[in-house]
């Protein structure tokens, strides 16, 4: 019950699996991970875009919630065919 209530709080908190706000760090983030075109870690998308690695980190949780993101591997991200509409838009 716990955690079913902490991941419902944190979908409304983030907009939903399908409706998550993105806002220009995430946008960021995604163009990063579509110019490096392969798996990066958290650091690696910091460096590239300017942005705090514990800010990268926390949107990251929320990127992969929503589906712009996956994890092929512990720790690295690729941007998804959904991440990549998403730029395409903005």
């Amino acid at each position: 019950m716990r955690k079913t209530l902490k991941r419902i709080i944190f979908l409304n908190k983030h907009g939903g699996e399908e409706g998550m706000k993105l806002d220009e760090k995430a946008i960021a983030i995604l163009k990063a991970l579509k110019e490096l075109g392969r798996p990066a870690t958290c650091s690696e998308i910091a460096e590239k875009t300017g942005i705090n690695v514990r800010s990268v980190t926390g949107k990251m949780r929320g990127l992969l919630n929503a589906g712009y993101v996956e994890r092929p591997e512990k720790g690295k991200y690729v941007i998804t065919p959904k991440g990549e509409e998403v730029i395409k838009e903005a």
